[in-house]
């Protein structure tokens, strides 16, 4: 997804450059109008290049799709009443195991859908896994007893979801106005799918592990 955002970055970096060139040209030749046009051009295309590059920086962790796909795999090992691990494998390849506690297991993402204007430069839905934690089925519970929440999300210097929330004036090109969770009742040794799709997070359980199966690496607590 960042790889549009890139190239419109270095193009209107390169046209800023250009009618730099050209304003400095017509000043030595003392053609007010035109040192003056070219300079106003020239600051346009610098501001939408900085535009780009801040839309690359923020971007980055967040994955372009087009259809329904499976984002992660959550494998459950129950430990204890309330207690249990969740490995959860990513789209990407890497795999964490995180100690939660509850009835339920819930995961929520970051979706961010570009505006037609965007679609023409090859820009569509994209979205982060944001967090993970266990969930009580029980509301008193969920109120009184130990919570447990995880980040899923990569750090980074900006990102475009806070972005577009803070700055109205991104409407126009991106709406991130809205994130998905979905959650289901944890079995033990069971695996499920989570997927995304422009409409949001789903789950389904697509099967169980044999209680063979060795303990997943020291969970996260």
């Amino acid at each position: 997804m960042a790889k549009p955002l890139v190239i419109l970055t270095l193009v209107f970096a390169v046209l800023s450059v250009a009618f730099l060139f050209i304003s400095m040209r017509a000043f030595k030749k003392k053609r007010i109008m035109g040192t003056a046009s070219n300079t106003l051009a020239a600051l346009l295309m610098l501001s939408l290049s900085a535009l780009f590059a801040t839309l690359t920086v923020s971007t980055q962790g967040y994955r372009a799709f087009t259809r329904e796909e499976v984002v992660a795999k959550v494998t459950t090992r129950r430990l204890a009443d309330q207690r249990f691990e969740a490995r959860v494998e990513f789209a990407d390849g890497r795999d964490t195991t995180f100690l939660l506690a509850g009835d339920e297991f819930y995961m929520d993402a970051h979706i961010l859908k570009w505006k037609p204007l965007a679609n023409v430069f090859g820009m569509h839905t994209d979205y982060e896994l944001d967090r993970i934690s266990g969930r009580y089925m029980d509301l008193q519970e969920e109120q009184d007893n130990p919570r447990t929440v995880f980040a899923l999300s990569s750090s980074k210097p900006l990102d475009l979801f806070h972005l577009r929330l803070r700055h109205p004036m991104l409407g126009w090109l991106v709406d991130a106005e809205y994130g998905s969770g979905t959650f289901i009742a944890t079995d033990d040794h069971a695996v499920f799918e989570v997927r995304v799709s422009t409409s949001g997070l789903l789950v389904r359980k697509t099967g169980s592990l044999n209680e063979s199966v060795p303990p997943d690496p020291a969970p996260r607590d």
